[in-house]
């Protein structure tokens, strides 16, 4: 039996076109409207949108993202409340839901009840963060066993024995890191992050998706030459925190990603400043 991810990449294969994943932190800018942008994200055609738990100290994450954790903090969001906010929406949204955590958060909620949780929410895959490898298995059997597809991470330094390691114990796709350092849009793609996803490629069949610093229509087609999807993260934060005064804020997203997915005017490329 395939997942909803395991779905989505045979779609993109047969379609013959990279995929998008798209990123947002649960809560932010508030509970209400960050209901509204998962909404808006499937409409404008992502692949997978990945909710990120608001956590308090995100040391992987640049200033975008950390000011995004703080608003959604100062909402009142929580581990429990993103759950709750997937659940909301799960039912109108065709994407895949990947929910991305420091580990703290799940910790404290115990893992047995997270899974559970979870899965009553629709989330199809689980990405911790700051979860070694090493550290997994048991919680990866907890995921598994509940049929959430676990995600692990992999950057440019990781060794071919934990890229293997990887392999054996991820579900769904891996998830390259295409820089080190923290989470940021940058104008330009890192160099080596080609090299990696043909490291990865040698020693496993499932799909990678290239993240951290893309922000433009241009870096998810040349991802898309050698990586099965690209994940933009920091950028559309930074749309989000933009227009989160704005009426307009709903068809600002929309349109951002569109124009990822798409190309089109200079916003809807992903031409985000980003700090």
């Amino acid at each position: 039996m395939t997942s909803r991810i395991g779905d989505v990449f045979a779609r993109l294969r047969t379609d013959r076109r990279p995929g998008l994943v798209t990123y947002v932190t649960g809560g932010d800018p508030d509970l209400a409207r960050s209901a509204d942008i998962l909404l808006a994200l499937d409409r404008a055609g992502a692949d997978i949108v990945e909710v990120g738990v608001p956590f308090s100290d995100p040391l992987a994450d640049g200033p975008v993202i950390q000011r995004a954790s703080e608003r959604a903090l100062a909402a009142g969001a929580t581990l429990s409340s993103t759950l709750d906010l997937i659940e909301g929406v799960r039912a109108n949204i065709q994407a895949a839901v990947v929910l991305f955590s420091y580990a703290n958060p799940i910790l404290r909620m115990g893992a047995e009840v997270f899974a559970a949780r979870a899965v009553s929410a629709g989330v199809d895959g689980v990405l911790v963060l700051d979860l070694p490898i090493e550290e997994a298995g048991a919680f990866r059997r907890t995921l598994v066993d509940a049929g959430i597809d676990p995600i692990f991470l992999l950057s440019p330094t990781t060794t071919d024995a934990r890229i293997q390691q990887a392999a054996e114990l991820g579900r769904g796709f891996l998830y390259g890191i295409s820089r080190l350092g923290v989470t940021g849009a940058r104008s330009e793609l890192a160099a080596g992050a080609r090299t990696l996803v043909e490291r990865i490629r040698a020693v496993t069949p499932l799909p990678i998706a290239v993240g951290f610093g893309l922000s433009r229509f241009e870096h998810v087609q040349q991802i898309g030459e050698w990586a099965d999807a690209a994940v933009v993260g920091s950028a559309l934060v930074d749309v989000i925190a933009r227009e989160a005064d704005s009426p307009d804020l709903l068809v600002s997203v929309e349109r951002f990603v569109a124009g990822l997915k798409h190309g089109g005017g200079s916003e809807a490329e992903g031409d985000a400043s980003v700090t």
